[in-house]
């Protein structure tokens, strides 16, 4: 039987490998199709994502406002701050007029994590100083003084205080503050809309499948995924895993598509995006 071979970005993270373990190892069935992982970070993702060169791809959030027009969201694989989210981290405590005037690390202008710091500083990104850093070396840029505070995202949430630094502010707390509760949504799944709806359904099945595959034989996804922990126990990683593959994951539900909705909308009605979304699922 012929196989058509589809090419499927994520992130080199104990999260997005815990999910796709049972499709990486060949453990759950993919009728009519071969999926060839990509692992790049993020910000390069949502990048990509702008010119449609994945079929499949994760993206930030904020990154599916900039490729509506080509991808459609997946239902399942998100990434739901519920209660925690992006961290701005410092040597010191620093109040939000504060940290408005510091130079801020920030790990991609595509991410979710920067359009939420935008909506909490109550800035456009020309109002503020910022530098963008990989993800892994936001540590380092505030340690060294290269920037006065840090946007932390993946793993860093667990591990910052390792790190001699404190929070400023988590995120999700204040989104869900600030939102009726709702989690803050960071990551999504997209897949080309160059695809019939059948097949994207068809393909959606599957990846929805690898999840509930990974969270029923957890002890084994998380072991697959332990190689993308850097310098993770597993204990940590462990907990990393059920912070951001859950049953969000599975599917975003009525009020994880809210969240979408209510997180660009506001980013639209402050400016920060150009136009309106309207959310496209797979069905």
């Amino acid at each position: 039987m012929d196989h058509h071979t589809l090419t499927l970005g994520h992130s080199p993270d104990p999260d997005d490998a815990f999910m796709f373990y049972g499709l990486a190892k060949g453990l759950i069935p993919t009728p009519g199709f071969r999926f060839e992982h990509i692992l790049q970070d993020i910000q390069t993702l949502n990048e990509r994502a702008t010119r449609g060169e994945l079929d499949i791809s994760a993206v930030s959030i904020h990154a599916y406002a900039y490729v509506s027009d080509q991808y459609a969201l997946l239902p399942s694989g998100a990434s739901m701050g519920d209660g925690y989210g992006p961290m701005l981290v410092a040597k010191q405590q620093f109040s939000r007029e504060e940290v408005a005037g510091k130079r801020i690390a920030v790990p991609g202008t595509m991410t979710s994590a920067f359009l939420a710091l935008q909506l909490w500083l109550g800035k456009s990104a020309k109002e503020f100083d910022f530098v963008v850093v990989p993800f892994d070396q936001i540590f380092q840029a505030v340690k060294s003084g290269a920037a006065d505070v840090g946007l932390i995202i993946h793993e860093g949430q667990l591990t910052y205080t390792n790190e001699g630094l404190v929070v400023c502010e988590d995120l999700g707390v204040w989104w869900g503050r600030e939102n009726d509760g709702l989690p803050l949504p960071l990551g999504g799944n997209v897949i080309h809309k160059r695809f019939a709806p059948a097949d994207r359904k068809t393909i959606s099945d599957i990846l929805t499948a690898s999840i509930q595959f990974s969270l029923d034989h957890r002890p084994e996804a998380v072991e697959h995924a332990l190689q993308y922990a850097r310098d993770m126990g597993r204990d940590l990683a462990d907990r990393f895993v059920g912070m951001y593959v859950n049953h969000w994951t599975l599917d975003y539900g009525e009020r994880g598509r809210e969240s979408i909705r209510r997180f660009l909308g506001r980013a639209f009605e402050r400016g920060l995006i150009g136009h309106r979304q309207e959310l496209e699922f797979v069905k």
